[in-house]
């Protein structure tokens, strides 16, 4: 099992899940500069937000006395930005202040911290270009270091710890959504994604099957060139004596879990199946899981991470 989105460990009962359903939602997001903070801030003020980024600190309450909105008016859900480069940036007071936010019975207050591989970061200041805004005379390597050893403690006390290191812009959206959408929660949504073990494990999967032991189309030269999305695909899989008995027990596995996370909370669960190459096995198998997922009533989102030329020269499927 996989968790690159961790909660904390004091998950929220489902009676003060309720109760927040009536409380102001506010999401403080920060963490490390170039982990895509602009990104989640878009998210978010495309689901509904009122979204603020890098004002000054002593200035939040005045931003959410502004739009508490008026008499009969809700006040509508606030996101708001801050990182190192912020004005009078301060860690600890900003650690002060969202537990003391956390206490008001009128907000539903949570801590977002976006986290990301040093050799991640290094790679995107590059190609932007762009200097890092802790040290812009540096090199972008000391700053990055620099800027996680101030904040990087932060991460222990954050609601929501997502590691964008893998994630696409559009990927990063589909786990905010997940977590922060507006509404009524209809049950937890789930995201079923296949994936290529030579690529490395998906950083955001809550759960990760194994689907290497199931027959490969690889080798069959009338299916190497197609995927697990192919009707003969599935079918050649299918035959293999140990698939029904696998979906089988992989439903039984997964299934008593959802009403549990439903129990604790949890708004959004990643379920990733990979493969060696991540085009044909995992894919049948994450195609089968979702449609079953989607029968008994669940939301899912289907992804293929690897699916379009993942297995590469000599790779296998």
């Amino acid at each position: 099992m996989i968790a690159a989105v961790q909660p904390m460990p004091d998950s929220p009962s489902p009676s003060s899940q309720i109760a927040a359903s009536v409380r102001r939602r506010f999401v403080l997001v920060t963490g490390l500069s170039g982990a895509g903070r602009m990104t989640a801030l878009n998210a978010l003020e495309d689901m509904g937000y009122v979204a603020v980024d890098n004002m000054p600190l002593p200035l939040l309450g005045d931003l959410m006395r502004s739009t508490a909105g008026g008499s009969g008016t809700t006040a509508p859900p606030l996101a708001f930005g801050v990182d190192t480069r912020t004005f009078g940036f301060d860690p600890q007071e900003l650690v002060r202040r969202v537990r003391k936010l956390r206490q008001r019975p009128d907000l539903d207050a949570k801590l977002l911290y976006l986290e990301c591989d040093t050799e991640v970061l290094q790679r995107r200041y590059t190609e932007s270009r762009r200097p890092h805004p802790l040290a812009p005379d540096r090199p972008v390597i000391d700053s990055i270091v620099e800027e996680r050893r101030q904040i990087g403690w932060m991460r222990d006390i954050a609601d929501l710890v997502i590691d964008t290191s893998a994630l696409s812009p559009h990927a990063l959206k589909q786990v905010l959504a997940g977590h922060f959408a507006l509404g009524p929660r209809v049950g937890i949504r789930l995201s079923v994604m296949s994936f290529s073990f030579r690529r490395g494990l998906p950083r955001e999967a809550d759960l990760v099957f194994d689907a290497r032991f199931l027959k490969n189309p690889h080798y069959e030269p009338a299916l190497k060139p197609l995927t697990g999305r192919d009707p003969a695909v599935a079918s050649f899989i299918a035959t293999d004596p140990d698939y029904a008995p696998f979906l089988k027990h992989l439903r039984g596995l997964v299934g008593p879990l959802l009403p549990r996370f439903d129990a604790e909370g949890k708004s959004y669960l990643t379920i990733a199946v990979g493969c060696t190459g991540g085009r044909h096995r995992s894919v049948a198998v994450a195609e089968a899981l979702a449609d079953w997922l989607r029968g008994a009533g669940r939301s899912v989102t289907l992804t293929h991470r690897d699916a379009d030329g993942a297995g590469g020269p000599g790779g296998t499927g």
